[in-house]
């Protein structure tokens, strides 16, 4: 008689191969914390479409990395092409459009659009690295390699530690930038070390999970915390706490119901931003009752 035997269940699967889930659950832990504690300031600076445009344009250098690898024989690291335009993007955004008689706006369309369309184009000449361009643009963090997680790591680090070093000055020239200069602060040095902390996290994260998830993580965490309508220092931690859910929790679903990694991290992103409103209606409904 024949015993048919029983398949692991996916549980037992994931617990068996932990070592082979163990970076890239580790590289969207630090992602999403990181992205959902610079979200606070990308939302309440009215910068969603900074983040946007700055994703784009690490997408089009991972592309040109590739392209100068293959055509023109000079070897370029993909995170190295990837920090590298989106700091240029930032920097490129930090100007005052007013000069070139063009709104901060067009500036951010022109950005991205041009970032994009570009990325298509060099892409197109890199067939045969044509997958890795439809991941970072699009997310398709299955594996992440040890480089990349090193990468994300020592940058996680370095941006929280100076952060929560110059949080006090960080947040008070980002949201009181008149009483800023009044008290003395170097208000253009911190309003540089914002934008660079975004470019650096969102060009490295880029290169490991994908522009879409890079911008769920950098913008609605933030929405999803700022829903509570909460002190400053808890919004910023709920931002990090939503972060991680969605990054770690995203690959977990993507894992289970055999979705892709980064659409799922977006989803799950946008689902906490849902409950958060849930919850905020929910507290004015009793508010209205009592």
């Amino acid at each position: 008689m024949e015993t048919a035997l029983a398949e692991p269940s996916k549980w037992q699967q994931f617990i068996e191969g932990f070592e082979l889930f163990r970076d890239p659950l580790l590289c969207a832990l630090l992602a999403g914390g990181v992205l959902g504690f610079l979200s606070v300031y990308v939302v309440l600076r009215r910068m969603v479409f900074v983040s946007a445009a700055v994703a784009q344009s690490a997408g089009l250098g991972v592309a040109l990395a590739f392209y100068m690898g293959i055509h023109l024989g000079f070897a370029v690291e993909p995170v190295i092409g990837a920090t590298a335009l989106a700091l240029l993007a930032t920097l490129l955004l930090m100007m005052d459009p007013s000069r070139l008689r063009l709104t901060r706006e067009s500036l951010l369309g022109l950005a991205y659009a041009l970032s994009g369309g570009a990325a298509v184009l060099v892409g197109d000449r890199i067939a045969q690295e044509s997958h890795d361009i439809q991941g970072i643009l699009f997310g398709t963090a299955v594996l992440v390699t040890p480089e990349q997680l090193r990468t994300v790591a020592i940058a996680s680090v370095l941006v929280m530690a100076i952060h929560l070093w110059w949080y006090r000055g960080i947040t008070f020239a980002s949201f009181d930038r008149i009483g800023a200069l009044v008290q003395g602060l170097p208000v253009r040095l911190l309003d540089g070390v914002l934008m660079v902390s975004i470019g650096v996290m969102v060009g490295v994260c880029a290169r490991a999970l994908g522009a879409l998830p890079v911008f769920a993580f950098s913008t609605l965490s933030a929405i999803a915390a700022l829903m509570l309508d909460l002190r400053l220092p808890w919004t910023f931690f709920v931002a990090t706490l939503a972060g991680v859910v969605s990054g770690v929790g995203g690959y977990m679903f993507a894992y289970f119901f055999d979705f892709p990694v980064g659409g799922s991290q977006t989803v799950v992103a946008s689902l906490l931003v849902a409950v958060a409103m849930g919850a905020r209606m929910l507290l004015q409904w009793v508010q209205r009752a009592r």
